[in-house]
């Protein structure tokens, strides 16, 4: 308790205290006194047309990355047990790999590959000299590539060991019922692992939705006239460029109000269906 009261619930507290007061760079530099605001902070952040725009983007931003994310690492995951071993290991390799490199250095590679210059992708397709970052949904679809590059692996291993949990008769018992290996994963499979795939959705969708480093250096920063900022940068944005802290810690509030509600509603759900977490 003492552990998470430091790493989590003080500073936790000192994020929504500074939301509440006007705390600026004159603050920080001790040149004038905090001033409390109340929900200032919070009726200038809702009343920001920008800040809705900038929600939307999140939201439909991180359920994408969700999807793609879940969705790959599990059909990875079905993959893994049906190979043999010197492929499953450097498939595990590779994915292992990926999980393991630094988000700024993933980002820049993927950057590179994706160069309109120098990028071997546009020479295999043929698309010249395209810039994948100028356009604001081309640039979301390069950090979703990224951001599922990196993630899937976790979904990839946690799902594949509780598949091996799964007792191999019931498996065997399905397919010489003549299930598809769609059928076996939809009806035998995902009720069975429901349990692990509500963890790594938690997971998912708290990782993602607050995804930072690849957007600020795959977009330089999010975009051009902020046209692929997103909720974390956007938070930066107001906190560190503008010297706004309160304004950015009303922000990360309601970030963490957001991924909470979506968590907690999530457990709920799965506890109606009688499922033990």
């Amino acid at each position: 308790m003492a552990v998470l009261g430091a790493l989590l619930v003080y500073p936790i507290y000192q994020l929504g205290l500074i939301s509440f007061f006007r705390y600026t760079q004159a603050q920080v530099s001790g040149g004038e006194p905090s001033t409390f605001e109340g929900f200032g902070n919070y009726a200038e952040l809702f009343g920001d047309t920008q800040f809705w725009q900038v929600l939307l983007a999140t939201v439909v931003f991180a359920a994408a990355c969700v999807g793609a994310t879940l969705a790959v690492g599990c059909a990875l995951a079905v993959l893994l047990t049906r190979v043999r071993a010197v492929p499953r290991l450097a498939l595990m390799l590779a994915a292992l790999g990926a999980w393991a490199t630094p988000a700024v250095t993933g980002s820049t590679v993927w950057l590179f590959l994706f160069d309109p210059d120098f990028g071997p992708v546009n020479r295999v397709l043929g698309l010249g000299d395209h810039s994948w970052t100028y356009g604001r949904y081309s640039a979301f679809l390069l950090v979703l590539l990224e951001v599922v590059w990196c993630s899937f692996p976790f979904v990839m291993v946690t799902v594949y060991a509780g598949i091996r949990a799964v007792p191999a008769e019931v498996l065997e018992a399905a397919a010489l019922d003549g299930a598809s290996q769609w059928r076996i994963w939809r009806s035998v499979l995902a009720p069975m692992l429901r349990p692990i795939l509500a963890v790594v959705t938690i997971q998912s969708v708290i990782w993602d939705f607050k995804v930072f480093t690849q957007i600020y250096v795959m977009t330089n920063g999010g975009g051009i006239a902020g046209q692929n900022l997103v909720l974390n940068v956007y938070a930066y944005q107001q906190a560190f460029a503008s010297s706004q802290y309160g304004l950015g810690s009303a922000i990360g509030v309601v970030m963490l109000l957001i991924l909470l509600a979506v968590t907690l509603g999530y457990l709920r759900s799965l506890r109606r269906q009688g499922e033990e977490l």
